[in-house]
């Protein structure tokens, strides 16, 4: 079954070191045979809390997903929002 990853920003402070996590975690997705299906900073809070930009990947399935995340050059893309941005992030199968 498919798994998704979706992270929820609510705050985001220096652009540019977020270009280079995207970079970087584009990487990683791909090497977990995953993919981006859409981000953005255009988007609309209909309930809960506003959020500056979301992101949503897919996976094979949710250990692979699991498995990106916790990987080493995961690991070294998150160094880029370290006092840098706030989010939710979770890994979620699909229907």
């Amino acid at each position: 079954m498919k798994a998704y990853w979706i992270a929820n920003y609510t705050e985001i402070k220096d652009d540019e070191r977020l270009k280079k996590y995207a970079i970087k975690a584009k990487e990683a997705v791909e090497k977990y045979s995953g993919k981006i299906i859409a981000r953005s900073a255009n988007n609309v809070t209909l309930e809960g809390r506003e959020m500056v930009r979301v992101a949503l990947a897919e996976f094979p399935d949710i250990e692979t997903a699991k498995n990106c995340y916790n990987s080493e050059e995961y690991v070294e893309a998150r160094k880029h929002l370290e006092n840098n941005a706030v989010r939710e992030h979770i890994i979620f199968e699909g229907m």
